[in-house]
């Protein structure tokens, strides 16, 4: 049973998504001036924040299991420092397929140094909405891996949504280690729109 206070939670994030989303339809001129207060009060009372994702591979082991995972992603209507902390599970746009999507860990975001373990690459300092992901399986070569030890830095604004939840198997599931901070800030999300059938019902495994 979700309690009052969660719902009143829940309902606070789901207004401030529906205001940034309908705000970013406005600047890009998708709605006009008169139909974004329209376009407030239909996204808040349509729609989940959270959708099911698919993930297979061996990058996000151990926090995805070898043989993938049904995820519940938390829809990002912008990433920005202050939405989406290091240490996060990200879903990001591939940066070699823009209709794919990978799963990785954010590492670093703007104004982090970069220092690489080769001696012969020279340290860098992100920039203003770049970010570095990673897997989390340490066992991969960087090519293996397929993170921006391979294809650099990303734009923030390629991250869609960060993984809340993970079911590996329908006995083997639960919340996936964010920071501290989107932790937080999820659960309410989580403790409304989590459905563990629903997950089993679309695992692929």
């Amino acid at each position: 049973m979700v309690s009052l206070s969660t719902w009143f939670r829940y309902i606070a994030h789901k207004f401030e998504y529906s205001l940034s989303l309908s705000w970013k339809s406005y600047k890009r001129g998708q709605i006009s001036d008169r139909e974004v207060g329209d376009a407030v009060w239909k996204n808040l009372f349509q729609g989940r924040l959270t959708y099911l994702h698919w993930n297979k591979g061996q990058e996000m082991t151990p926090t995805i299991g070898d043989q993938g995972g049904t995820l519940l992603v938390r829809k990002l209507p912008a990433a920005d420092p202050t939405r989406v902390f290091v240490g996060d599970v990200v879903v990001v746009k591939d940066p070699e397929n823009s209709d794919n999507h990978l799963v990785r860990r954010l590492a670093a975001i703007e104004g982090y140094e970069m220092v690489s373990t080769d001696e012969k690459d020279e340290p860098f300092v992100l920039e203003k909405d770049q970010c570095w992901v990673l897997a989390d399986n340490e066992k991969l070569k960087p090519k293996e891996a397929n993170d921006s030890r391979i294809f650099g830095p990303v734009p923030m604004t390629d991250i869609v949504g960060r993984v809340i939840y993970c079911l590996r198997t329908a006995v083997d599931h639960g919340p996936v280690q964010n920071s501290h901070f989107s932790m937080r800030k999820d659960l309410p999300v989580l403790e409304v729109e989590l459905d563990v059938e629903e997950m089993a019902k679309n695992h692929k495994a």
